[in-house]
């Protein structure tokens, strides 16, 4: 049998950690709103938590909250090598949960939180995502939604025209508007539009 050494679990959980310079530029922005609107929740999901930096960013200077990270399962290797670098004790290894395939995690959260998905996915699947956080979230419960944006039809610029181009032209579904997003929220009221840099926004769903 062979001996693995300490160095070796090391360099094993370090390798699959990627980076996203996205999400290092909008981590403290995104922090500044979360800190307000998840203040009273406890217990937080994170649909694609992509890389990872955002849940290790985000959980530690949050310590009332136990937040789960989740994501499709070619993503978990980079989440779980962030968790063992900068991890702390109330975030959890992700959850294995692909929008449009799997049913919702078997946990009970009053708060969700997804950033740079909604305009990846199908828009079957950003209807899904947006009908299962409704029928999950508990009364009183909490969504925040970043990204790009279309607002009554209207782009906020023409680099996310051209962004959204590009997008549906790479088989993505591409940049929705936020009154079609409401219009799958049954049971959820958009009580914050908030603009954020790089003409995103962040939205803030109540149940």
């Amino acid at each position: 049998m062979k001996t693995v050494q300490t160095c070796d679990l090391v360099s094993e959980i370090m390798m699959p950690k990627r980076f996203s310079p996205s999400c290092e530029r909008n981590k403290q922005p995104i922090f500044d709103q979360l800190a307000i609107y998840f203040k009273h929740s406890q217990v937080v999901l994170e649909i694609g938590s992509g890389t990872g930096q955002h849940a290790v960013f985000f959980a530690p200077q949050m310590p009332h909250l136990n937040w789960h990270t989740s994501d499709m399962p070619e993503n978990h290797a980079s989440v779980s090598a962030w968790i063992a670098e900068f991890g702390s004790d109330n975030i959890a290894h992700p959850i294995e949960f692909t929008v449009g395939q799997d049913v919702w995690p078997c946990i009970e959260v009053d708060a969700v939180f997804t950033a740079n998905t909604t305009h990846i996915m199908q828009p079957h699947e950003a209807q899904a995502m947006m009908a299962m956080v409704a029928n999950n979230l508990p009364s009183g419960g909490v969504f925040c939604q970043y990204g790009p944006m279309i607002v009554n039809g209207d782009y906020s610029c023409d680099n996310d025209r051209e962004f959204d181009e590009s997008l549906q032209q790479r088989g993505f579904g591409g940049i929705c508007d936020i009154q079609q997003l409401e219009s799958w929220a049954k049971g959820m009221v958009l009580v914050a539009k908030i603009p954020m840099p790089a003409n995103n926004f962040l939205l803030v769903w109540n149940k």
